[in-house]
């Protein structure tokens, strides 16, 4: 007799800083379920209605065995398709039928995807600060600790001069000057160069915070300091512009943490303009298209580097880690220094140990969640004050 969906559960909760989104869905087997992450952090109780108005009546009943299936039909549901919020929707209900499809096999999602390509996953982490001696002296202590990937950030927005030129009654937001911005990201890497050598490795996020024609001049500028790899350099609707830096320079690049759509990256990976895939996994629905990408990008050359961010949850840094553990086209992994209450409210989190994180062996994700904990942090609708950034004239910066 098919295992079939009994409940279909979704806790938001902000014990961190950011909304996380927890997708629990229970079966008809008594205490086998499933979690999933469906965080977007930003716009959290759109994803959690649609989850309960929209998805669960659609999934009682449903054989929790056909993933595939389920996830195609939750992707035409709603007949508009790969948006952020049905995507996050879909990867949370994705993300925790592979949870339990791993229990029921008594395998952990490693083994499910294939087995273990590596025993651990090298990730990097973050120097980064408001002051350049802040960064500089970040990535020197991270060096000590034997971390071999840092990426670094000298937070150069919101500057009271960049401020002090905005034309009069100018909207409010944080202002930043791409033209600055440039200048002070090669005295970043050519500091940090000079405190740590090269014997470790170098990322920085641009964050499409520059025009588009600056970007040639950038990743020329920051070639001498050989980055591990430059990201989001462009937005996705400018994906273009990357033909331009290929032509001109030989800088890693690494793309993707906004895409929604496999249209999205299809060009940059066959035709080889970027070397690194930086999907979001529930941005774009979970384990069953993130997957189909990294196999996509095998053929190509492209290494995964999954976007690995503060405001995902526990779970989603989980599926990166498993994913990690089985793609043999794996480049590196983002991980943030988590507080210890996530490990307190999810127990079974891959925990940082020198410059690697590891999966744990038990049947599925091999994380569980204290949702009685978790719900004394309650998620909270407040502003978030840098996605309103400007340039020096007052208009809108993106993201």
């Amino acid at each position: 007799m098919a295992v079939t969906i009994r409940d279909v559960r979704v806790v938001t909760t902000r014990p961190a800083g950011f909304n996380l989104i927890i997708v629990r869905i229970d079966t008809s087997e008594p205490e086998l379920y499933g979690l999933g992450c469906a965080t977007f952090t930003y716009q959290y109780n759109a994803v959690a209605s649609v989850i309960e108005e929209y998805y669960k009546p659609l999934l009682i009943g449903r054989d929790v065995s056909k993933i595939e299936d389920t996830w195609q039909m939750l992707c035409t549901a709603s007949y508009w398709r790969t948006g952020p919020v049905t995507n996050n929707a879909i990867a949370g209900i994705d993300i925790a039928l592979w949870d339990i499809k791993g229990k029921m096999a008594g395998m952990p999602l490693y083994d499910l995807l294939g087995g273990k390509a590596r025993n651990a996953v090298p990730v990097y982490r973050y120097a980064q600060g408001s002051v350049l001696g802040d960064v500089v002296e970040k990535a020197a202590a991270l060096k000590e600790e034997g971390t071999q990937y840092i990426r670094i950030q000298w937070d150069n927005f919101n500057k009271k001069e960049t401020r002090d030129r905005a034309p009069e009654n100018a909207a409010p937001g944080f202002y930043f000057d791409p033209v600055q911005y440039g200048y002070d990201a090669a005295a970043m890497f050519e500091a940090v160069r000079k405190e740590l050598g090269d014997t470790v490795e170098l990322c920085h996020d641009v964050h499409e915070r520059i025009p588009v024609s600056s970007a040639p001049w950038l990743v020329k500028t920051l070639e001498q300091y050989r980055p591990f790899f430059l990201e989001d350099i462009f937005p996705p609707d400018q994906a273009g512009w990357f033909r331009h830096i290929r032509s001109q320079s030989s800088v890693p690049l690494a793309m993707g943490e906004l895409f929604t759509n496999p249209v999205e990256w299809e060009e940059l990976v066959k035709d080889r303009l970027i070397d690194f895939i930086r999907i979001h996994i529930s941005q774009v629905g979970g384990i069953t298209p993130a997957r189909k990408a990294a196999a996509f990008c095998e053929q190509f050359g492209i290494r995964t580097a999954w976007h690995g961010s503060p405001d995902m949850s526990p779970v989603g840094h989980t599926v990166n880690v498993h994913l990690d553990t089985a793609v043999y086209n794996f480049g590196i992994q983002e991980w943030p220094d988590l507080e210890e209450i996530l490990f307190e409210i999810f127990p079974g989190t891959p925990v940082l140990k020198g410059a690697y994180v590891c999966a744990n062996d038990k049947p599925g994700l091999g994380i569980e969640f204290n949702e009685k904990l978790a719900l004394k942090y309650p998620a909270e609708n407040i502003l978030t004050p840098w996605l309103e950034m400007r340039r020096p004239d007052g208009s809108m910066q993106r993201p």
